[in-house]
């Protein structure tokens, strides 16, 4: 069954396995660019573990490990990330913690909730879905700025902790909207870049001190993930060598934003890129209006997911029917995105193909795709579009900074 892209929570796990490496070869100077490089020093004769003596006293030995890269999309949705091994997908809601006075499954198993709890700067926070069900005071917001401000550290830092081991240095490669680039990319990756000291909190209580090193940032505009997931193998290299030919149209539907893009033989184009708000939210906030106005609840946009899933809503014991309204205004979210497209490409009647993305582009892609003149490439069903620009991100980051290496953790 495909995942939904308006599914709350979603990880994926791949398999690891235990490697003894090699010997490292000798390092040359200009190799330990890019490069973890550890040494053990035998002095007077003395050896420890890995050492080896050599007769002069005092021997070095250097052993090479890729650095690890992450990708992390910070949604005003969902934030999203993955190592290439595994992927966290979590709700970008925050929440004062509370003390649980029960941490245990009502009728016993294992439970599906994602328990995301982290202090960081001496301050402890409830993440994701654990805020939306356990939280008095929960924090949300579709505010640039007071996102960026408030919002963006303890996301990333969160999923960060969860995927990357302690002390190890990480590269990150994360998005902004086309809109907020310029204005934020360097705020955002000084926020981000350094040594964090986090504590992780599972759900026996159980705390995890770690540190995150953060070794550099790069800031891309949000849409170009998903052009480097398509074109870009998991090692970083070049796998779709017809997209570096070709005028592709990029239609990013995020939830509070729509971001379009032009990468004509991969040149970024400043008139054929634009953000706009005709995000999922937009849909959303008119379905908990009409449920406003018939329950008398106002209903939070993040907690309309399943819902909207769904198909319906329980609000004080009476259910709700909502597919006729959310098909109406999932049509109408589309028809202006395709007028916006027609607005902003209308000069660009070249372009080789369009590329629906993001999760609310696989959400509105049955109603979009018709309405839009010229090629456009199919999503795939069975795939989770909230993570192709993720993705894209963490492989552009191999692109960068270890290009044909394998992974860190399968080899060193």
């Amino acid at each position: 069954m495909a995942p939904s892209p308006l599914r709350g929570r979603g990880r994926g796990r791949g398999g690891q396995r235990e490697h003894h490496p090699p010997p490292a070869p000798p390092i040359k100077g200009g190799e330990l660019k890019g490069c973890i490089v550890s040494w053990i020093v035998t002095i007077k004769g003395k050896r420890g573990p890995g050492t080896r003596d050599s007769g002069l006293g005092t021997e070095f030995i250097f052993r090479r490990k890729n650095l690890e890269t992450l990708g992390i999309d910070i949604g005003f949705g969902f934030t999203k990330a993955t190592n290439g091994r595994e992927n966290l997908i979590f709700k970008s809601v925050l929440g004062e913690p509370t003390e649980l006075q029960f941490r245990e499954q009502i009728l016993g198993g294992e439970s599906s909730e994602e328990h995301l709890q982290l202090e960081v700067d001496g301050k402890s926070s409830f993440i994701g879905e654990l805020a939306e069900r356990q939280s008095n005071v929960r924090f949300f917001t579709l505010d640039q700025a007071q996102f960026i401000a408030r919002f963006a550290k303890i996301l990333a830092l969160t999923a960060a902790a969860r995927l990357v081991g302690n002390f190890l240095p990480v590269n990150l490669v994360t998005g902004l909207p086309i809109g907020c680039y310029r204005h934020h990319k360097d705020e955002l990756a000084n926020i981000l870049q350094g040594e964090h000291q986090v504590v992780l909190v599972d759900g026996s209580g159980k705390r995890q001190e770690k540190t995150i090193n953060i070794n550099k940032v790069r800031v891309i505009p949000q849409p170009f993930g998903s052009m480097f997931n398509l074109m870009l193998s998991e090692l970083g290299e070049l796998s779709d060598r017809s997209l570096v030919k070709e005028k592709i149209g990029l239609i990013d539907v995020g939830f509070r934003t729509s971001d379009y893009t032009i990468a004509d033989q991969m040149r970024y184009s400043e008139r054929g890129s634009r953000t706009t708000d005709s995000g999922i939210a937009r849909a959303f906030n008119v379905i908990a209006s009409k449920l406003r106005e018939k329950s008398g609840v106002n209903v939070e946009l993040y907690r309309l997911y399943n819902a909207v899933e769904k198909g319906s809503i329980k609000i004080r014991g009476k259910e709700y029917e909502l597919e006729e309204l959310t098909e109406q205004v999932f049509a109408q979210l589309a028809t202006a995105v395709a007028n916006e497209v027609d607005r902003l490409w209308v000069d660009d009647w070249d372009i080789d193909r369009m590329v629906i993305t993001g999760g609310g582009g696989a959400v509105l892609a049955r109603h979009l795709q018709p309405l839009l003149k010229g090629e456009v490439q199919a999503i795939d069903p069975a795939r989770d579009a909230r993570l192709f620009n993720v993705l894209g991100y963490r492989k552009f980051g191999r692109h960068l900074w270890a290009r044909g290496a394998a992974p860190a953790g399968e080899t060193d």
